[in-house]
């Protein structure tokens, strides 16, 4: 990988990150990173099921999206026996708002352990959510993206991103302003 971009090639924008990183995670990868058994013992964990809200993810691309400061897409399969459907609402059935939110909060976390950020990833908030839609147990599949606007490394390991959650090709959340940051692991 030696593709020019803005301020020099990948190869040269990637000095100084992890260089054991993939591009993709497929599920059991994404079960190691919520088991501490990811990339070290301080690497952020993400939740484990059934609070992980993606099957994998599907792109990270690091110079990627509009500020060249990392781009990320993650996918979850959509069943109609997944764990939400059944008590929100009985009949009613669709995936919390608040659970799309996190899955974006997730992946934003997971990219600045990627990075290199060593810690516990907390959400630190969002400037601005929009729902649009909701999701469904007949839909298929939804798509999360993070298009990130800038990483902080120093007081502390933080990133700021945009986030959409599609569902089966419509965009039904708008998020500008995800916040994440990793807090450091006390002894």
């Amino acid at each position: 990988m030696n593709t020019e971009v803005a301020g020099g090639t990948v190869k040269e924008r990637l000095a100084g990150h992890p260089s054991d990183r993939l591009f993709s995670y497929n599920y059991e990868q994404l079960i190691a990173c919520g088991e501490g058994r990811m990339h070290g013992p301080h690497f952020p964990p993400l939740p484990v099921p059934p609070m992980l809200m993606f099957d994998e993810i599907t792109k990270i691309d690091p110079v990627g999206g509009a500020h060249e400061k990392g781009y990320l897409e993650a996918r979850l399969t959509v069943r109609p026996d997944l764990w939400f459907f059944g008590c929100h609402f009985k009949f009613d059935p669709v995936m919390p708002g608040c659970l799309g939110l996190d899955a974006l909060w997730q992946l934003l976390g997971f990219y600045l352990g990627w990075r290199g950020a060593q810690g516990r990833g907390r959400a630190l908030g969002a400037k601005e959510v929009k729902f649009t839609g909701q999701i469904l147990p007949e839909n298929k599949e939804v798509i999360y993206k993070v298009e990130m606007q800038r990483v902080k490394t120093a007081p502390l390991y933080m990133g700021i991103g945009d986030g959409e959650v599609i569902a089966d090709g419509k965009k039904l959340y708008d998020v500008k302003g995800l916040k994440v940051g990793v807090m450091p692991v006390e002894s």
